[in-house]
């Protein structure tokens, strides 16, 4: 049975988690990683992390923001929106399209991992958006190379079209031989009592329907490689 650090799941500890060029993550994702990066060097893909780790604090932020309108506001087909045209309730699951609720990112647990092609892209050109990934894009070489490969270095992708409440997402991978572990260990009760004593914005609504949100955009994934 594997240990995970109390806190772990939900961002608010980083034991265990090493740290490689600032970006933090378990000692197995790190190792599976480096291996991918040099098969991938071999095809002249110059692949690269741009987010691991990510904690309760950080996530929250980015969550608030978009509350707010302080942040970009996307909706399932990329536009721009305003946060003042919709109600709380309807926010909440705009919001979850791109961003995951504080407590229930995948980067809380050091297994997830964004990626880019840096030989094409710098990180400061980067958006992270599905057109970067696709036909034309700068990362369209890498992410074909991913479908090809990654599962042989134990990734695969959570979200996918049609598999998962998050919209896809090409550049997110998942080392699932931990993070199927992680999400198992998941407690929603743990959960519940970290988001009452934040400062959440739109609180009342993620609560009143926390059980919903998280079948629809926490356990709602692409399944694992067999």
């Amino acid at each position: 049975m594997q240990l995970i650090p109390n806190g772990r799941l939900y961002g608010t500890n980083e034991q265990g988690l090493i740290d490689a060029d600032g970006i933090l993550l378990t000692p197995q994702t790190r190792s599976a990683f480096i291996a991918m990066q040099q098969a991938a060097k071999t095809e002249g893909i110059d692949l690269q992390i741009c987010s691991g780790y990510r904690s309760f604090e950080q996530q929250l932020g980015i969550w608030n923001a978009k509350a707010c309108g302080r942040r970009q506001l996307l909706d399932k087909y990329c536009h721009l929106v305003s946060p003042a045209d919709y109600t709380e309730d309807e926010l909440v699951q705009l919001i979850l399209i791109w961003s995951a609720l504080p407590g229930c990112s995948r980067h809380h647990w050091g297994t997830d991992i964004d990626v880019y092609d840096a030989a094409m892209i710098s990180r400061e050109e980067l958006h992270l958006m599905p057109a970067e990934y696709l036909a034309a894009g700068p990362c369209h070489q890498l992410y074909q190379w991913l479908l090809a490969h990654a599962a042989g270095f134990g990734f695969y992708f959570p979200f996918q079209t049609g598999l998962s409440g998050v919209s896809p997402e090409p550049w997110h991978l998942s080392y699932f031989v931990q993070s199927n572990a992680y999400l198992a260990a998941f407690d929603i009760d743990e959960l519940r009592n970290l988001l009452k004593n934040s400062e959440l914005l739109l609180k009342k609504s993620v609560l009143s329907q926390l059980d919903k949100l998280l079948d629809e955009f926490v356990y709602r994934i692409a399944p694992p490689l067999a």
